[in-house]
């Protein structure tokens, strides 16, 4: 048997214990008394930003995402870098990131109507969901009474799944935080709607290994319109390709695409490595129904991931 790797496995212990317990006082009916205006807040100014910026609802989700797998849900990712600490959003992970502006208006506009009621991660939960609902996707009941965090740090963005991943990788990344192949499978399908830099896939298209100069899983069409936009040498700061032709449209295109051989990252590639999960990628690419229903149950288990402990006035900075 290989020798384990100590640090290694007490890393995984650490990031573990950070995130493992899922919120069980959150309840749809949480502000009922105390800010029963929350969710209109909220979904009326991600309508505003959407109706200008369809890709908002990308960034948002993403931004759900990143923030959840990092110490749960807390809204750490909204923290600014300050006082000589690099925050999360400031990682190589999250550089990026954008829209905060619109968890910071939500945030305005709930401090007029209840001051000091509603948590950040509360407002990033819901907005997410928006995000989702707006793109054509399902809707459900979010799970309230999430706290924000006050610890935010760049260097453990490093935990995050990245497009490189393979099958055991990605794996132990969604188990140490409590969700399953299913979860694992179902919230992939969050990648039908958003953009990709070249950067979070150019080693499947140049030098991929000793063999290959390609990543032989690329279906050989797909490989040569992915040079073309992403040369060996590219020069194009922000060049990359949409997650999938309707980037800003929930549905579950995403799958069909992976199924063909035409999935941009190597994380979603592997996917298909497992008879049970493959078995799910095609489920969901036969059934647009059952993937929304698979991702929302997901969606509502990720989110419920528990963190901080306050409710701050700013989701910018700490109280």
């Amino acid at each position: 048997m290989a020798g384990i790797n100590v640090a290694a496995v007490l890393s995984s212990l650490l990031m573990f214990s950070f995130v493992s317990s899922f919120g069980d006082a959150l309840s749809s009916n949480y502000y009922a008394k105390t800010c029963p205006t929350v969710d209109t807040a909220v979904t009326d100014t991600m309508k505003s930003a959407f109706n200008k910026d369809k890709t908002v609802a990308a960034a948002i989700l993403r931004m759900h995402f990143h923030d959840c797998f990092i110490r749960g849900c807390d809204g750490s990712v909204l923290l600014d870098s300050a006082g000589g600490n690099t925050a999360e959003k400031d990682g190589p992970p999250n550089i990026s990131l954008h829209a905060f502006y619109v968890i910071d208006n939500a945030k305005k506009a709930l401090e007029k109507a209840c001051p000091g009621v509603v948590s950040c991660a509360d407002i990033l939960a819901l907005a997410a969901r928006d995000a989702v609902v707006l793109s054509g996707g399902p809707n459900w009941d979010v799970p309230k009474g999430r706290k924000d965090g006050r610890v935010s740090k760049a260097s453990e963005t490093r935990s995050l799944p990245a497009p490189s991943f393979n099958f055991s990788q990605l794996q132990q990344s969604f188990s140490q935080r409590g969700l399953s192949l299913n979860d694992l499978v179902a919230l992939s399908g969050g990648h039908t709607l958003g953009f990709s830099h070249c950067s979070s896939f150019n080693s499947r298209i140049h030098n991929f290994d000793a063999t290959h100069d390609v990543d032989p899983s690329l279906r050989p069409a797909f490989a040569v319109s992915l040079k073309r936009v992403c040369p060996k040498h590219n020069k194009v700061k922000n060049a990359g390709l949409t997650m999938d032709p309707s980037a800003t449209t929930f549905d579950n295109t995403y799958y069909k695409l992976l199924l063909q051989g035409n999935s941009l990252f190597s994380s979603d590639a592997s996917l298909l490595a497992l008879p049970k999960t493959k078995g799910l990628v095609n489920k969901f690419a036969n059934s647009k129904q059952a993937f929304k229903d698979a991702f929302v149950k997901s969606m509502i288990k990720m989110s419920s991931i528990s963190g901080g402990q306050e409710v701050r006035l700013n989701c910018r900075v700490v109280n």
